[in-house]
């Protein structure tokens, strides 16, 4: 059991929300995450956080791939159906998943989502984790802003930006830097 100060802690991080989704064909499977990531700058690589007890779990292993969709701030309604064990809402929204031409499931009206390929899966804990490659992608909203969520805090979106309009900190910091190498 996760010690009380570190969950609380560790609660206030904030991060977008997705949907995984996997399928073999006849019997798809989706789950609401906020633990997955991209992990390189150089090539499209993500990894997945992934309960073995969720029923999306076996899918992805099966198969070798599986998608995420990014949801944007207006579908909390798609994020909170896919939170729970699809088989606790008797799947009654089909409208929540969609098929590509090539059948991958996905969110529609997403603000993109993408089909990834798994080369690596660590065993650790209550989780494993499924390092992927991204193959193709989708855009969708990709201006709408996105749906983020914290274990504390709960569903948010998006606000304004942080940084002052026309104002570059990293210029300013550079500046500083070539002011003491002057000196």
């Amino acid at each position: 059991m996760i010690d009380r100060e570190i969950k609380r802690c560790l609660g206030q991080m904030i991060k977008g929300v997705q949907i995984v989704a996997a399928t073999d064909g006849e019997l798809t499977r989706a789950y609401t995450s906020h633990w997955v990531t991209q992990v390189s700058f150089d090539e499209p690589i993500v990894l997945a956080s992934v309960s073995p007890k969720h029923d999306t779990y076996p899918l992805m292993r099966e198969q070798g791939w599986f998608t995420v969709s990014l949801l944007a701030s207006d579908q909390i309604s798609e994020g909170q159906y896919f939170s729970y064990p699809g088989h606790k809402f008797k799947y009654v929204a089909p409208e929540y998943i969609a098929f590509s031409d090539t059948g991958e499931p996905y969110v529609p009206n997403s603000i993109a989502w993408f089909r990834c390929e798994i080369f690596d899966r660590i065993e650790r804990f209550d989780h494993d984790l499924f390092l992927a490659t991204v193959e193709t992608v989708s855009e969708g909203r990709l201006k709408a802003p996105p749906l983020l969520y914290s274990a504390r805090h709960g569903w948010r979106v998006t606000g304004d930006n942080a940084r002052e309009k026309g104002r570059s900190v990293r210029d300013e910091l550079l500046a500083r830097v070539a002011e003491s190498e002057e000196t």
